[in-house]
């Protein structure tokens, strides 16, 4: 499955999907490539029937610092309509990752820096090294932290962001977890048997549901309570309609294993 030059996809026969970053000399900088490269990854994830869940890492020392300068830099002087688009491509991944109707689970190796931390919190859980480093770099370089905004503000709140993109202060281990960017923070030799429990947990579950639970999170938190209330109760409905649904209950009656789990 791995056809990509800036990144590795590989799936084990449980259909758990490892997507690396894999530009460690660059400490996994996201190139223009890389970032094309990641979207098409996000599209493979998502329609793939034999991928029930992926988790995003990286090679070598560093999980990712953010964007690749030389990149940036070869964007100065081109016509604006070209730099926006260029621009567009970074938010338009970052989208497609946070889009996804499979489980993302990150696994942060090392540093996440700048749009590092736009990749960090576009996974739904976040387990991380404490020797991680994390810092919001852009301010310092005279950039804005854009395109990952959305995601980091919705990850942190607006408190913390403040906290973390205006002086581009430096944290790792707990104080990550402390503003919400991280579930849990763990010592280096613990990481993989942390990520491994979570997907433990992971393929228990129904992959249908999964994915609407996913777009159910997403509507309600940008919906009043009133829409949320009649939204909810179609989705239990469908629910109950599902043959996941009918055969996840039926089995627990019955004290038998539902065919998805694993």
């Amino acid at each position: 499955m791995n056809t990509f030059d800036t990144i590795k996809l590989e799936v084990d026969p449980r259909g758990v999907g490892r997507l690396t970053l894999n530009r460690p000399d660059t400490h996994n900088a996201l190139s223009a490539r890389m970032i094309g490269e990641l979207t098409e990854a996000a599209r493979i994830i998502d329609s793939s029937p034999d991928i029930r869940l992926a988790v995003l890492t990286g090679e070598g020392e560093s999980f990712c610092t953010g964007g690749d300068l030389k990149w940036m830099k070869s964007n100065f002087g081109k016509p604006r309509a070209q730099m926006v688009a260029e621009s567009a491509g970074l938010a338009t991944m970052l989208a497609a990752m946070d889009s996804m109707s499979k489980l993302l689970i990150g696994r942060i190796n090392g540093q996440a820096y700048g749009g590092g931390v736009g990749m960090v919190s576009v996974c739904d859980i976040v387990i991380a090294s404490d020797s991680a480093k994390f810092c919001l770099t852009e301010v310092t370089l005279g950039l804005t932290p854009a395109n990952i905004s959305p995601y980091v503000v919705a990850r942190m709140g607006k408190s913390n962001a403040r906290r973390t993109f205006l002086n581009a202060r430096p944290f790792a281990g707990q104080k990550a977890v402390d503003l919400g960017l991280v579930h849990e923070s763990v010592s280096p030799d613990l990481l993989d048997t942390t990520i491994d429990k979570e997907i433990e947990y992971a393929l228990r579950c129904a992959p249908g549901a999964v994915a609407a639970t996913k777009a159910m999170i997403d509507y309600v938190s940008n919906h009043d309570s009133t829409t949320n209330r009649l939204y909810t109760a179609d989705r239990l409905a469908d629910a109950w309609e599902t043959d996941e649904g009918q055969e996840g209950v039926k089995c627990f009656f019955a004290k038998e294993k539902a065919s998805w789990k694993r």
